[in-house]
This record gives C-alpha cells, sequence and structure tokens, in this order.
C-alpha cells in the first residue's frame, strides 16, 4: 500500500511538473488577444540611423545630367587565380550618416536624413535637386548595413545582414535557427541604442502573443538579442563553482529523500 501511494505521488509530481514546463514552451500564447487589432495596425518603416550606410542612386532620362549625383569609386576585381592581373570596375559610393544625422550629398551639400523613413529621404533629396535638374528625377534610398545580432541560446548565433530593411524579433530567431532547449522564452533581452545615443535594455516575454503590438517587435538595425539560459543549462555549465553545483545537487537528493520519507510514514 505504502509503494502504492508512493508511485502515485510520483507520477501526479512528474505530471504536474510536465505541464508547468509546457506553458513556457509555446511562442504567442492567446492569440485571439491580438487578433482583434489586426485591422487598426500599421506597417512597419525602418527609420535612417547615425552610422547608416546609405546607397543613393539618381536617375533621369538624360544619364549625363544625373551623373554628378552619383559619385562612384573604383573597385578592383582579381582576373586571374595567381592575383597578377587586377581590373577595376566603378562602384556606388556609399554615404556614412554622421553623428549629427548628415550626408554630405554631391554638388546639395549636407542634407540631414537621420529619423527619416526610405520614402522621406527619397523626397528630401528629389526636392533638394529641383534646381540643378529639368526633370523630376527617380532616386532610391537603400541602408547598405542593417544588421541585427542574435547570441545566447540559439542553434546558430551570429550576425545577420537583412536586406529588405525589415525584420521582426522571430524572424531574427528563426534566422539563428530558433533557439536550444535551454532558452528562456520569457527572458529575451533586447540591447538597443536609440538616435540620441541612449541604450536600453528591453526585457521581452516570448510567450504572450501581445508581443505582435510592442514597438519592441520589429528590429531596428543594430539590434541586439539576447537569450537567456534556464537554471538547468547554467547548473550543467563549467562556468562558475563546482562547489555551488554539488550543494546544488545535494539539496535537491534531500529535499526528494525528506518527501520520500514522509509519503512511505
Amino acid at each position: 500500500m505504502r509503494l502504492n501511494r508512493l508511485l502515485i505521488a510520483l507520477a501526479i509530481s512528474g505530471v504536474l511538473a510536465s505541464c508547468t514546463s509546457y506553458k513556457d514552451i509555446p511562442y504567442l500564447q492567446n492569440p485571439e488577444i491580438v487578433n482583434q487589432y489586426a485591422d487598426t495596425l500599421s506597417l512597419y518603416d525602418a527609420k535612417i540611423m547615425p552610422k547608416d550606410l546609405l546607397s543613393i542612386t539618381v536617375n533621369t532620362s538624360d544619364p549625363q545630367a544625373s551623373a554628378p549625383f552619383n559619385l562612384t569609386v573604383q573597385t578592383p576585381i582579381n582576373t586571374a587565380l595567381a592575383n597578377i592581373n587586377t581590373t577595376t570596375q566603378p562602384t556606388l559610393q556609399q554615404y556614412l550618416v554622421s553623428n549629427k544625422g548628415e550626408i554630405d550629398f554631391p554638388i546639395i551639400g549636407r542634407l540631414k536624413v537621420v529619423g527619416l523613413t526610405k520614402n522621406q529621404a527619397e523626397d528630401l533629396i528629389r526636392d533638394s535637386l529641383r534646381p540643378y535638374l529639368k526633370e523630376v528625377p527617380i532616386v532610391t534610398v537603400r541602408m547598405a548595413n542593417y544588421q541585427i545580432s542574435v547570441l545566447g541560446e540559439v542553434a546558430r548565433p551570429g550576425t545577420f545582414t537583412v536586406s529588405n530593411e525589415k525584420v521582426n524579433i522571430l524572424q531574427a530567431l528563426a534566422m539563428a535557427g530558433d533557439m536550444t532547449v535551454y532558452g528562456v522564452r520569457d527572458n529575451v533581452k533586447l540591447v538597443r541604442e536609440e538616435i540620441t545615443g541612449k541604450r536600453e535594455i528591453i526585457t521581452i516575454d516570448l510567450n504572450r502573443s501581445d508581443l505582435v503590438l510592442s514597438p519592441y517587435y520589429y528590429l531596428r538595425q543594430n539590434d541586439i538579442i539576447y537569450v537567456s539560459p534556464n537554471k538547468t543549462k547554467a547548473r550543467n555549465s563549467d562556468i562558475g563553482s563546482s562547489t555551488s553545483i554539488w550543494i546544488s545537487a545535494t539539496s535537491i537528493l534531500v529535499s526528494l529523500a525528506s518527501l520520500i520519507v514522509n509519503i512511505v510514514q
């Protein structure tokens, strides 16, 4: 009888433990909370930050007229395996946004573009070119160094380049191969630097479906995502004192032994 009671108690404990651990695993729980806002959400548009590299092209029906606004640099190209003969080809000059948020554009001079979206920057340059061109030019602005970093408890940590200038936190985790089984879903850290230089560390709970409504759902260029390890990974880690690990293991065993003794008695 005592043995049966012991087995039942252990089985119930196992079921409760498994239920408790499972509810911490799935992303975006209770989606019905968010779906009611589906018609009111706006599309995300990245804004230019200091130290961004911008690729800017100006096109008109007369290529010679727009040529002064498309600066090029000569890039070497290897034409032989032995690297004996080399040639060069022109590539567009990229513009580095200064800490003041400005770029130095040909003929026009300095333009403040920080805080503008891609379309807003294109409109600004297009309006500034009106005195110099007979027709309205086609201006294209792209962010050449839009990158985010993911590290911690993910399968493939690293820095990733985003070509379409739009990425959310779930897409970033997918780039890094998703979390490992040791990743803590409700304690993901986002490190972000604002245009003013202010730095923030934001805690994000991926279990909550209202994450998609958060201002931190979409990532900005140079954002860093850190996935914290759970206690199991921390205990199994070689970092830290081995004595503390033995103490923790011993305390767990003592607690289990006390529980078994109480049930048997």
